[in-house]
């Protein structure tokens, strides 16, 4: 008897794991299946940009009117200023050399005042550092530092990084007081790539020997693009003798003469951006960097960096109800015929339910038909193996009795 209790609660044990093992793969099966479903209908949804100008005092003004203008034209062309982090020294507006106070121009003719209403500038004065850029790409913030001068994009932004000012072979200077490598910025980079914070990164640069900064990038998904070659200056395109000085580089002058011919809209792709440089104009070589992207410069659009995302995912909207409004939905539809346009509503929607939906999933980890099967299966077959052993022992011991 006691032998017999034994080889039952022995084979009670073996059964558990089984069961566990089974439960646990139809488990991780779901999770993986729900997890891919989400990237692969999620892809790019929203887009950030990243504008330093790493220089200060009145002779640079050309490089904070280079970082302005480039802010102005984002948010032209929809990017809300919630997605931009603005760096910039913001000393020449208010410069006492200024003849035009609280103003800071791109051109010499000075249509445009690029220091207006509606600027909104995140890093100021000397919170321009190295630390300050590299831990707003990684996101190793201090806990006092407010939503609003931190990058929180994820594993579906593109960012769009734009640095301009002094430097060198593999170094930029932040207002002649320190520099970042061309190392420090690829490993931040890369962290920003480990910790999911992009999905398409575009690095644009505009200083002396620029494509140098870019050399070191080694992480996935990147397009860069510089002014100028090992050992080339970058050079301004233009001077304001009013105001004293150059207002603006020649490399960032073409690309934002480019940009204005665009709307919102456009369905014009980098490699028609990339198309305009033209060395003897802007009197160095730009480079490009195409080697990190998986993506033909033909597929990508320019406004998948510099605009804002508009896009409209359809969902079943039983799915999104409460029990209790789906109880109310069935009993209005019960009493009531519907009309030809709520009929064709209704088509509409159940063909553009989301494939997931369509594949068994109306709510995540929930059990579909034919794996409940499958485990109950599995379970009543050891059930049965367990019976016809007991009932061996017990036909065994009858006969010896």
């Amino acid at each position: 008897m006691l032998f017999r209790q034994f080889y039952v609660i022995l084979a009670g044990l073996l059964a558990i794991p089984l069961c566990l093992a089974q439960a646990s793969t139809q488990l991780n099966s779901q999770v993986s299946d729900l997890f891919s479903n989400a990237n692969t209908t999620g892809g790019h949804t929203n887009n950030w940009a990243v504008l330093v100008c790493s220089s200060r005092y009145w002779f640079n003004y050309r490089h904070m009117a280079n970082t302005l203008a480039m802010y102005r034209t984002l948010k032209r062309l929809g990017l809300p200023d919630s997605n931009i982090i603005l760096m910039l020294s913001d000393d020449v507006a208010c410069n006492p050399r200024n003849a035009f106070p609280a103003t800071v121009y791109a051109n010499a003719g000075r249509q445009m005042d690029l220091y207006g209403e509606g600027i909104e500038v995140d890093y100021r004065g000397y919170e321009v550092t190295v630390e300050s850029f590299l831990r707003l790409l990684t996101g190793r913030h201090d806990s006092s530092v407010p939503r609003s001068k931190r990058l929180l994009s994820d594993a579906s932004s593109n960012v769009f990084i734009y640095m301009t000012g002094h430097g060198g072979n593999e170094f930029l200077k932040f207002q002649d007081n320190e520099e970042v490598s061309a190392y420090d910025v690829a490993d931040a980079v890369e962290q920003m790539w480990e910790k999911r914070r992009y999905n398409k990164l575009l690095f644009t640069i505009d200083t002396c020997q620029a494509n140098t900064m870019y050399s070191k990038f080694y992480s996935p998904e990147i397009i860069s693009t510089g002014s100028s070659s090992l050992g080339e200056n970058s050079y301004s395109h233009h001077n304001d003798m009013d105001i004293g000085v150059a207002v603006i580089d020649s490399f960032t002058h073409y690309i934002l003469q480019y940009l204005e011919t665009l709307g919102k809209a456009s369905r014009a792709t980098l490699k028609e951006f990339f198309a305009i440089y033209d060395p003897v104009k802007i009197q160095s070589h730009p480079g490009i960097s195409t080697d990190l992207s998986t993506v033909p410069l033909g597929n990508i659009l320019v406004t998948d960096f510099f605009g804002a995302v508009a896009r409209v995912e359809a969902s079943n909207l039983e799915s999104e109800l409460s029990p209790l409004n789906n109880v109310a939905n069935d009993w209005e539809q019960s009493t009531k015929t519907p009309s030809p346009m709520e009929a064709q509503s209704s088509e509409w929607a159940s063909r553009s339910a989301p494939k997931s939906e369509k594949n068994g999933w109306s709510r995540p980890l929930q059990h579909n038909e034919a794996e409940t099967k499958h485990l109950w299966g599995t379970v009543s077959g050891i059930g049965g193996l367990l019976a016809l052993g007991y009932v061996l022992q017990a036909r065994g011991k009858s006969k010896t009795d």
